[in-house]
């Protein structure tokens, strides 16, 4: 059921991430002058645009609903007092972000005292806002979204996320067996828009053996919203990763059997 608690930070968030998408393209629109660093990989990189939005999206959550509390990427936890706690990936796809490369957002999800309560993400270059509020659906640009109850893992392509930190052998042992079974990977550097895109039925699925909170949870309500499953594995305090996958029951159970099996080796 949804409550007046979480529809007012649904719509807050709605606006939060539209005026968060505005600074995140300025800065896009200007990336050869950013300064990035590298954190864990050559491939794991962070720029000051990804620090100012999300102190940006703190700063108006802070001043709509200053009980919250906030996880976030780039910068420390703040503790909830209301019970709601706003997960935020102020650009997730950054890699993709400092190339040029159209398919990167800007990710928020809401959990409340019952779990999942809202979730928007929000990617402007491709003029997209993916929203959802538990108990009322997903949407894409107020359309709402379905995900394909008829999907195969060989119907469609299958969102992959495995990065670096994935061992080699597993990720090559994921991809063999999708092919052995006729299916397609896709990848585009972005968790929340793989996600979003299997709410939208441009995906027929996605695993990732690694995703962080603040990558996925907006987009975890959405593909559960749009009538799809999505399974996480992450802890419940949020700040450690963990396995993900989602689709409908029965491309979940395919992905879930592949992942095992690539585990395995």
């Amino acid at each position: 059921m949804t409550t007046d608690a979480a529809r007012a930070r649904y719509d807050a968030a709605l606006a939060i991430a539209r005026a968060a998408g505005e600074t995140a393209l300025g800065f896009f629109d200007a990336r050869d002058r950013l300064v990035i660093e590298q954190k864990s990989g050559a491939q794991d990189l962070v720029s000051q645009a990804d620090r100012e939005v999300e102190l940006l999206i703190r700063a108006r959550i802070a001043e709509a609903f200053p009980e919250d509390g906030v996880i976030g990427e780039e910068h420390d936890p703040v503790p909830s007092r209301s019970g709601y706690v706003w997960v935020v990936d102020p650009i997730d796809g950054t890699s993709p972000f400092l190339n040029g490369q159209p398919n990167w957002c800007v990710s928020i999800g809401i959990r409340g005292p019952e779990g999942l309560a809202a979730g928007v993400i929000e990617a402007p270059v491709l003029r997209e806002t993916y929203a959802a509020l538990a108990g009322a659906g997903a949407t894409l640009n107020g359309r709402p979204l379905r995900v394909d109850p008829a999907a195969t893992l060989a119907s469609a392509n299958i969102g992959f996320g495995a990065t670096q930190k994935t061992p080699a052998a597993e990720a090559a042992a994921f991809v063999r067996g999708l092919y052995d079974e006729g299916g397609v990977l896709f990848r585009n550097g972005s968790g929340a828009l793989m996600l979003a895109y299997v709410a939208a039925g441009r995906l027929a699925g996605y695993y990732d053996p690694g995703l962080n909170a603040w990558d996925c949870y907006a987009g975890l309500l959405l593909v559960r919203e749009a009538g799809g499953v999505a399974e996480y594995l992450g802890s419940d305090d949020m700040l450690t990763g963990g396995l993900l996958y989602s689709g409908n029951p029965a491309v979940v159970a395919d992905l879930r059997r592949l992942g095992e099996a690539s585990r395995r080796g």
